[in-house]
């Protein structure tokens, strides 16, 4: 696939992917680091995929209920017609994009865009999440934040699924979801079983 050199003044464009389970911080981290963008003047697209709308349709918005306006898109593509003459791009909830996610940050970093990319690395099972490891292996940087354990207490990357439903996507938030460390996610998990 070609991509488009930069033709943005010699600036050179990036990939940041922020990722760990579900209530470790990374909409709230992508939210800090566009509003950071956003006082130093920069232009910002913002982006999530349209099936998110857990808190609000339009807005990117984290546990804590902090937001930032958003654009909600079907396909991944629609990033690269929105974000002309931009000098970065922020994307949520990557796991939700089609398979060309990861040919579109290559597209805007060639272009010279920083993109910062949020994202679940795993899924519930604690198996990688659609998109999530060809961005992440495509990244200049990478920050995996991790949540605490709800039943032990340490470092949690699993989103455990509280309920019996088994598709791999299920939008939901506290009410079907809680961290867990990988021992107390089995142990969830095989007392589902029983």
């Amino acid at each position: 696939m070609f991509i488009e050199p930069n033709m943005n003044g010699g600036r050179r464009g990036w990939i940041e992917v922020i990722c760990g389970s579900m209530f470790s911080g990374k909409t709230e981290e992508l939210i800090r680091r566009l509003k950071r963008v956003k006082i130093a003047n920069l232009k910002v697209e913002i982006f999530k995929p349209a099936i998110d709308i857990r808190y609000d349709e339009t807005k990117v918005v984290s546990h804590d209920a902090n937001a930032i306006q958003s654009t909600p898109i079907e396909n991944s593509q629609t990033i690269l017609l929105l974000s002309q003459d931009v000098d970065v791009v922020g994307i949520d909830e990557a796991q939700f994009f089609d398979d060309q996610i990861m040919h579109v940050c290559e597209s805007l970093a060639m272009r010279g865009v920083r993109v910062i990319v949020a994202g679940l690395d795993m899924d519930y099972l604690g198996r990688p999440f659609g998109q999530m490891p060809n961005l992440l292996a495509i990244a200049d940087y990478i920050t995996k934040l991790h949540a605490i354990c709800v039943q032990c207490g340490n470092i949690a990357n699993v989103s455990y699924r509280k309920t019996a439903e088994s598709g791999q996507v299920l939008v939901g938030e506290k009410d079907i979801y809680e961290p867990r460390c990988r021992v107390c996610a089995q142990k969830g998990a095989e007392e589902k079983a029983h």
